[in-house]
């Protein structure tokens, strides 16, 4: 494509980003609005213009598979000389070439999970650790490497931002455990992935001749995500830099959904005063989704902007109209499950496929009760987040005979169908199985190669078996995975940069989404971004759903999420559900109801969970006693200081209230 060529396929804002090839640029991208489309071209019109060379450009993301979609698109735009690399693969290709210059022989082993040696530096350090705890303590690790914060300013770091430690240990403890987990990783030789970009920071920062050699090779950069960057990744992006300012980023704050992991949005809200003078381009118009899903999405996000965040672009529809929004609420989660998989199953039959259907969910524990759902309607699904698809014994298999028939291709015969003959021999079929289980799973994995086949063959039709066999080879280094047909089943995290033409929202009631860890307004913010995350993954069909119980025949004791109160049709601020009987004595009963009502009311004032005002524990406890002074009130379980000091007050005038004789 000529470079005007690359031009006339934009919008004016996309062709803005295009055009912009020099200095520092901030682009801000709503979802849907053709974000990867407008980098991409950019880097492709920088290179046809002559203004870039492709070997000298990286473009960094987050995720394998996003950098692989990066790559097949430049490739397509005749850009194919650009690096396009997650941080962790650029630094580690770094790394990798210049430790046996700066240290001398090979860098030293990745460690692929830290759950062993933190177990033995908590031992070191006489922290009693489960596995669960293993779990939260290496999270911290990871937590405090990629927010710079060593081990002497662990404590005040966290104290600064009010984060909880983890298992309930004091801060000082989890300090040691940081010291003792680098010990230990010194004694065995190893390294984790938060030291690949420590380690190559520190080179180029200290090491002038690595930083000249790496700089002379990039001399552009485009940041993609950039909502999601950790000080570690800035700071590393700052020893890529240099001082320069051939710097592009692209990113969106409504998206941020990863500050539990040291991911913050203040390098991207804050570009342009680092960097004045820099070019700021909005991308608003939405190429996704229908306008009743934009409509909705955008309503989702406004409360951000009414709660002082800030403001969040507006998405303008582009697409005509689609089918309404729908909006159910069930009984109990199994209601809720097999509705939603014999709607599944009812879009399959219309036409839809189902890969581009999504049950999306805020917790991996939400999952099972669609994949039991799914499976007794008889539709395939795949659980995202579960096993890889290249770690598959079935999918690496099919590869070594593809390797093997690769070398004894009859070079006449088309490659998809002699792709198809050799995976005859790993058990491929042309007709799918009758039942649903591991060979239905197998032939699901096979077929998506034979998929990915048929696509290779329409975009390069002299392609041969050996070029599918190097395309299987990159596509498994960077972990992107070609489409398995099957109805995805993810949590909303992971469905972040993914998109379907139908998804459907599950689970949407207080204490899910929020979820009850939920407890400053910071954090409450953020599971509001994960909801607006989750629907603007739909294209067209959008469903929103909650129950009201978890078992069938439970008590109706969950509430809608305050989130969605305001834009689910026909809701009412609803009734209070006390979270279970406290005595059968009525004057409790209402007691319970008015804290109930009260509590939530605070917990919407204040931004936090109902159990961060009052703990279940504690209103269940004043309901039965029925305090009238504070010194009564402090002598129930479950009410503390705090809670004496910050409301207490307030909870004796509700029971006043409520036990007051009517008139």
């Amino acid at each position: 494509m000529s470079a005007d060529d690359l031009l006339a396929a934009l919008d004016p804002e996309q062709r803005a980003v295009a055009t912009a090839l020099r200095g520092p640029v901030c682009v801000l991208a709503g979802a849907g609005t053709g974000k990867t489309r407008a980098i991409t071209h950019r880097i492709a019109y920088g290179i046809a213009a002559g203004v870039y060379k492709p070997g000298n450009v990286l473009a960094v993301t987050f995720t394998a598979r996003a950098a692989g979609e990066m790559r097949t698109r430049l490739r397509a735009l005749g850009a194919g000389g650009v690096q396009a690399r997650t941080f962790h693969a650029a630094a580690l290709r770094q790394l990798g070439f210049f430790w046996p210059k700066v240290v001398g022989g090979a860098p030293p082993r990745i460690l692929e999970q830290k759950a062993q040696l933190v177990a033995e530096a908590a031992r070191r350090v006489g922290i009693a650790a489960d596995r669960t705890a293993v779990r939260d303590l290496a999270s911290e690790i990871e937590w405090a490497k990629v927010s710079l914060v060593v081990a002497d300013e662990y404590a005040k770091a966290t104290a600064a931002i009010d984060r909880v430690v983890p298992g309930g240990n004091d801060a000082q403890a989890v300090a040691r455990l940081m010291t003792a987990y680098e010990e230990v990783k010194d004694e065995r030789a190893v390294i984790d992935f938060e030291d690949v970009l420590l380690l190559l920071a520190a080179m180029l920062a200290e090491r002038r001749d690595v930083a000249d050699e790496v700089r002379g090779q990039y001399r552009h950069f485009v940041v993609d995500e950039y909502q999601d960057v950790s000080p570690l990744q800035q700071y590393l992006l700052d020893q890529w830099l240099g001082g320069r300012k051939e710097l592009c980023v692209v990113g969106d704050p409504s998206q941020t959904i990863y500050s539990f992991a040291g991911a913050t949005p203040h390098h991207l809200t804050s570009f342009a005063s680092a960097y004045p003078g820099a070019q700021v381009v909005r991308l608003v118009r939405d190429y996704r989704s229908t306008p009743q899903v934009v409509s909705l999405a955008n309503r989702v996000i406004d409360a951000t902007r009414r709660a002082g965040g800030p403001t969040p672009l507006e998405l303008r529809a582009q697409r005509p109209d689609g089918p309404e929004v729908g909006f159910t609420t069930y009984d109990d989660d199994d209601a809720e499950a097999t509705a939603i998989a014999r709607a599944a199953a009812r879009l399959i039959a219309a036409g839809t496929r189902p890969s581009e259907i999504a049950i999306l969910y805020r917790t991996n524990a939400q999952s099972e009760a669609f994949e039991e759902a799914l499976a007794s309607v008889g539709v395939g699904y795949q659980v995202r987040g579960g096993e890889r698809f290249f770690a598959r014994r079935d999918v690496r298999d099919a590869l070594v005979l593809l390797r093997g028939g690769a070398r004894a291709a009859d070079p006449t015969q088309p490659m998809p169908e002699a792709v198809r003959e050799i995976l005859v021999g790993a058990h491929w079929t042309p007709e799918p199985p009758a039942t649903r289980g591991a060979a239905r799973e197998r032939w699901d994995a096979l077929q998506a190669l034979v998929t990915l086949a048929d696509e290779l063959a329409a975009a390069t039709p002299e392609a041969t078996v050996a070029d599918f066999v190097a395309e299987l080879v990159e596509r498994a280094a960077a972990q992107h995975a070609p489409t398995v047909e099957g109805v995805t089943l993810a949590s909303l995290h992971a469905a972040k940069g993914l998109e379907w033409d139908a998804v459907f929202l599950a689970g949407l009631s207080e204490g899910l989404l929020p979820t009850a860890l939920a407890d400053t307004p910071a954090a409450v913010a953020e599971e509001r971004r994960l909801l607006y995350v989750g629907v603007t993954r739909a294209r067209e069909h959008l469903q929103l759903s909650w129950a009201r119980s978890r078992m069938p025949g439970g008590r109706a004791s969950r509430s809608l999420s305050r989130f969605l109160v305001p834009l689910w049709p026909g809701a009412t601020r609803s009734q209070p559900h006390v979270p279970r009987e406290v005595s059968d004595d009525p004057a409790a009963r209402r007691v319970a109801e008015r804290l109930t009502i009260w509590r939530e009311e605070q917990a919407r004032q204040t931004g936090v969970t109902a159990t961060r005002v009052l703990t279940t524990t504690a209103l269940e406890a004043i309901a039965a006693r029925r305090p009238a002074t504070l010194e009564e009130l402090a002598q129930l379980r479950g009410v503390g200081q705090q809670t004496l000091a910050t409301v207490g007050d307030r909870i004796l005038e509700v029971v006043a209230d409520a036990v007051a004789p009517v008139r």
